[in-house]
């Protein structure tokens, strides 16, 4: 799942929000710089990868794309599903996606100086050219995809996704719409436990 997903799946627990926000950001022992609250949204992060990679539906949508994409394929169908929330954001809240945002976002600028240089540097474009919104619109899904693209070492062809969206739309939503509601009970299942 990509930066809208995780955001949603944190709810409004601040730490959660901070942790699940950075945890990409986050190498080895520097997890120790944070406070127990947001290394629990760091953990929760990766638990939260770590279904999505190995679930049956989403390896669906990879296979998809596996011949053209290879392991970029995953970040392709990330961004397809944040794509799909973002669109039917309604769907899964009561709360409008703008207003969800703005918590999000005062959350992450209260915060900043905690956060890893990374994410320092990309929360300001993200906010100002309102990326996670805007993954709802295929033209600016279709500049993320060059962007990504632009910064890959090898040839990724991630310039060419948006067309694979198009062309193969229903099936992605309709993986998407059985994959999201079985990730957020994992995610409520996460958040009950100790760990």
């Amino acid at each position: 799942m990509n930066f809208l997903a995780h955001l949603y799946l944190s709810g409004d627990d601040e730490d959660l929000i901070l942790g699940n926000f950075i945890a990409d950001m986050v190498k080895g022992r520097q997890i120790e710089r944070f406070s127990p609250a947001i290394v629990k949204g760091i953990k929760m992060h990766r638990r939260i990868d770590h279904y999505t990679d190995d679930h049956p539906v989403v390896a669906q949508s990879k296979n998809r794309l596996r011949s053209k994409y290879r392991h970029y394929s995953a970040v392709v169908v990330d961004l397809y599903y944040d794509h799909f929330l973002a669109k039917h954001w309604d769907d899964y809240s009561k709360t409008s996606i703008d207003s969800f945002l703005n918590n999000a976002y005062n959350v992450l600028l209260g915060n900043y100086l905690l956060l890893p240089y990374r994410a320092q540097r990309i929360l300001p474009f993200m906010i100002g050219s309102n990326w996670l919104v805007n993954y709802a619109d295929f033209d600016r899904l279709q500049k993320n995809f060059e962007g990504l693209a632009r910064r890959t070492p090898f040839e990724s062809g991630m310039e060419f996704a948006v067309k694979d969206l198009v062309a193969n739309y229903n099936e992605f939503s309709e993986e998407f719409r059985e994959f999201f509601p079985q990730l957020i009970d994992f995610v409520n299942r996460l958040k009950m436990s100790k760990h």
